[in-house]
């Protein structure tokens, strides 16, 4: 039996997310890849909140929230109140996630090639089918998919 698309995409993930947190690991870097959209929306803009890196990062307000979360646990970033309004936190990269920038962006260089190199070894560019799948769902989400399915076989 062939695997489900929501199976395979898993598959990927864990193959791909494997391998990357072991390469973080090796470079001695206390880092997650689920860190990675946080600390490049930070690079572009520091300070940002919580929700201007979730827009950034085109993640969601509460993933971007947890995410957060586990990074100011890991001594990675701060999260103080902002100006005048004490409920909006101002995110901010603390002196050790600084002092790990350079070997974390060498080790993002490095997946950029690992990545060109499996996008070159597949007959189909999985960037562009995952940026058409992304693009389709955003018209027509994919629990509209599954109502209009169910319609379809009841």
């Amino acid at each position: 039996m062939k695997p489900g698309l929501g199976t395979q995409l898993s598959h990927l993930l864990e193959l791909l997310e494997g391998a990357v947190q072991a390469a973080y690991t090796d470079a001695g870097l206390i880092m997650r890849p689920r860190y990675t959209p946080v600390i490049r929306a930070l690079i572009e803009r520091e300070p940002s909140t919580i929700g201007q890196i979730a827009a950034a990062a085109t993640i969601s307000q509460p993933s971007a929230t947890q995410t957060i979360a586990l990074m100011v646990k890991d001594g990675l970033l701060t999260a103080k109140a902002g100006p005048g309004d004490a409920r909006r936190r101002l995110i901010r990269f603390t002196k050790k996630a600084r002092l790990m920038l350079p070997e974390l962006q060498a080790c993002w260089a490095a997946t950029k090639l690992a990545a060109d190199s499996l996008e070159n070894d597949l007959r189909l560019s999985l960037s562009e089918a995952l940026g058409n799948a992304i693009a389709e769902l955003e018209k027509k989400p994919f629990d509209q998919r599954i109502s209009e399915a169910r319609k379809r076989i009841t």
